[in-house]
């Protein structure tokens, strides 16, 4: 007997916002007993810039959560407590091996309420993290949003967090739409799976529109010198001055060393859920697809548990998380469409979403390209001259990777090796697995043109057939990256970015 269609309500989704609360996040908590975390937060950018937040940070009282009640308010108090965490952590000359009590205790309780992590998520920092403007309007419009709190208190990373906000509520009908489409299949009325396939290629256009927008109010320097340092979690920051992550203290006194990925898109579990209803499966970097395996996934049992995507799962609310599993148990699109080569309507739609989702990552490559790979170049170029704004004495993630490159100066430029060594989160090599993220969209397309195509996109058919063509970049008055040399890392809202010699790389880590 097959298990039964999920039903978005058991799971906290809504057919209307999807993954965003469809109570809209409270700008304030009501009980003036926490107005003490209230203030800190309201007041973030200024404690950062005087150097103030972990002496405010040390002298506040350990507030009980006893006094939060609804759901909303357990969500605010979240989000402010991670900005607080790693505006303390990330807040001073050098990074803070503890939290204090004052933070620590009660982020674990609220995180633990919640079953999610206590570090600054992609829920904290975006999910439980906006309002529209004009209430009554929709919050699929970016001029229609606000962030309730930053780090900085600048347009850029307000604007940053807000892209991913739109997209969430952009995306959100694409949910109950592919759930209509799995109830189809089952049926065999292949009109109806059709119908939602070419609404879902459509909508996904109307996202990757939204993803380019970020440049539009977000500047390039801003963003890597200044708001990144503070997305960064406390895995893998042994060269940004956390070895062993970070002390958290309980309510009990207990203290502990804790490491945990920062906030990333692909926590965002609607990225995930067109993976799983697609069919889409991804390998461990470097893996190749097994000769002679069955072109369908094997739906029989639980979703395969590996991978960098697959531990991302356990940063997104448990719900969540909880509905992809269940929808990988009766996806059944990607067999439907198998089975029925000799539709082609149907078999276009399904690759046309093939195309438009490896599309979008294929725009994150180019963003992280301008965001990440040609500042990482810049501060480099900076740390050769020794510029005073490249010897600078503060220890972030934004300037590690320049007094890095300092010391191993002309060995990395003789071989270029060290790029390709580097890992991401989890052990994972970052950038061929974004690439190998992007490739393995295309895999399951039913049309061999199809493939063909999305698995030749870095290179152009001459006269011979195969001549070569550079992967496409943004056009840059500085040039073409040399990237044999440039690397950088951060274990931020992109994850753990690791940059070595090939361009690549993704805002939402895909």
């Amino acid at each position: 007997m097959l298990p039964e269609i999920p039903v978005l309500a058991d799971y906290g989704v809504s057919p209307t916002t999807g993954f965003l609360p469809e109570v809209l996040p409270l700008t304030r908590l009501p009980d003036p007993y926490y107005h003490k975390w209230e203030a800190i937060v309201a007041d973030l950018q200024a404690l950062i810039l005087s150097r103030r937040i972990r002496a405010v940070a040390d002298r506040l009282p350990v507030l009980s959560t006893v006094g939060l009640e609804h759901d909303a308010e357990w969500r605010r108090a979240y989000s402010l407590l991670c900005f607080m965490a790693h505006a303390y952590i990330w807040g001073g000359d050098s990074p803070a091996e503890k939290l204090p009590r004052s933070i620590s205790a009660p982020l674990m309780e609220v995180s633990k309420r919640l079953e999610l992590p206590p570090v600054a998520t992609y829920a904290a920092l975006c999910l439980f993290n906006f309002r529209p403007i004009v209430s009554d309007e929709p919050i699929d419009d970016l001029e229609n949003l606000a962030t309730l709190n930053t780090f900085t208190g600048s347009l850029d990373e307000s604007w940053f967090y807000l892209v991913s906000v739109a997209i969430e509520a952009r995306g959100a009908p694409i949910i109950p739409i592919m759930m209509t489409a799995i109830a189809a299949a089952r049926r065999g009325d292949a009109r109806t799976v059709t119908l939602c396939l070419r609404s879902f290629a459509e909508r996904l256009t109307d996202l990757t529109a939204i993803l380019l927008r970020v440049h539009e109010n977000c500047d390039t320097s801003i963003f890597y010198h200044r708001i990144r340092p503070f997305l960064a979690g406390s895995k893998n920051m042994a060269e940004a001055g956390l070895p062993n992550g970070v002390m958290y203290e309980d309510a009990d006194g207990k203290v502990e060393y804790r490491q945990y990925s920062g906030g990333s898109n692909a926590q965002s579990t609607l990225i995930q859920f067109f993976d799983v209803i697609l069919g889409i499966q991804h390998r461990p970097t470097g893996e190749k697809p097994a000769a002679g395996a069955a072109t369908a996934p094997d739906r029989s049992g639980p979703t395969p548990r590996h991978g960098f995507i697959a531990e991302m799962r356990d940063y997104m609310p448990r719900d969540h998380a909880r509905f992809l599993e269940d929808v990988g148990r009766v996806a059944n699109i990607r067999t439907f469409v198998e089975s029925r080569t000799d539709n082609p309507e149907l078999c276009l739609a399904f690759d046309a979403c093939l195309a438009m989702l490896s599309a979008f990552r294929d725009r994150h490559i180019a963003i992280v390209t301008r965001y990440v790979v040609m500042k990482a170049r810049e501060a480099r170029e900076r740390g050769r001259s020794g510029s005073p704004q490249a010897t600078r004495q503060r220890v972030n993630l934004a300037t590690v990777s320049t007094k890095n490159q300092q010391e191993r100066g002309s060995k990395d430029d003789a071989d270029g090796a060290s790029g390709k060594k580097l890992k991401g989160t989890g052990g994972t090599s970052l950038l061929p697995f974004l690439k190998q993220a992007r490739d393995e969209t295309g895999e399951p397309a039913i049309a061999e043109w199809t493939r063909v195509f999305m698995n030749k996109k870095g290179k152009k058919v001459g006269a011979s057939g195969d001549e070569p063509l550079k992967t496409r970049q943004p056009e840059l008055e500085s040039g073409p990256v040399p990237l044999d040399g440039a690397t950088d890392g951060v274990n931020g809202l992109a994850a753990s970015w690791e940059l070595d010699d090939e361009l690549g790389g993704g805002v939402c880590n895909y």
